[in-house]
């Protein structure tokens, strides 16, 4: 059966954006890049919620991010998206396609399908949906070296624990660590 990856960058306190929204902070580099492309590459589709899916849209297909992070930018617009919304008609992306039915009903589908992992990239309100849901079978939690002080805690809104059991780690030159975690059972 296919995983569902909830991928996320967090501040060391715990917010995964600025109090305006801002993602301004995020530690990317050559190393974090080279994950990426590694980690693109074990995946065969992403799911989004609207919000982070039309923030995606607008960055990945830009000239500005083909030209900075080529690699990158190519597996992200080739690869299979789809976008859980109750608000979005129609999705313009290339590869991109609206769950329009029950999300929790069309995940465990794509669970029982074969292929390749599936990957939730931000989109913290449908990740505490799957949460709740018990749909993602693995966390990956980079925590980057910052303080901001204020912005959106991780996870907010999350009704009841989740107990979690640490998976492995890997830290970064840069400072970032990566925290691989898994549903306690």
């Amino acid at each position: 059966m296919r995983k569902i990856i909830f991928q996320m960058m967090i501040t060391a306190d715990g917010y995964y954006e600025g109090p305006n929204g801002e993602i301004d902070w995020h530690v990317v580099d050559e190393e974090f890049n080279d994950y990426a492309i590694d980690f693109l590459n074990q995946i065969d589709a992403l799911l989004f919620g609207r919000i982070t899916y039309q923030l995606m849209a607008n960055y990945w297909p830009a000239d500005e991010a083909v030209q900075n992070d080529p690699i990158v930018a190519n597996r992200m617009n080739e690869i299979k998206k789809l976008v859980a919304s109750r608000t979005l008609k129609s999705v313009n992306w290339k590869n991109s396609e609206l769950i329009t039915g029950d999300v929790k009903e069309e995940v465990l589908k794509l669970k029982r399908q074969s292929g390749k992992d599936i990957a939730v990239f931000g989109s913290s309100e449908l990740g505490i949906f799957l949460i709740r849901e018990g749909l993602i079978d693995e966390f990956r939690i980079f925590v980057n070296p910052i303080l901001l002080g204020k912005g959106k805690p991780l996870f907010l809104g999350l009704s009841n624990p989740q107990k979690l059991k640490l998976l492995k780690t890997r830290t970064f030159n840069s400072g970032n660590m990566l925290l691989y975690y898994g549903p306690a059972e």
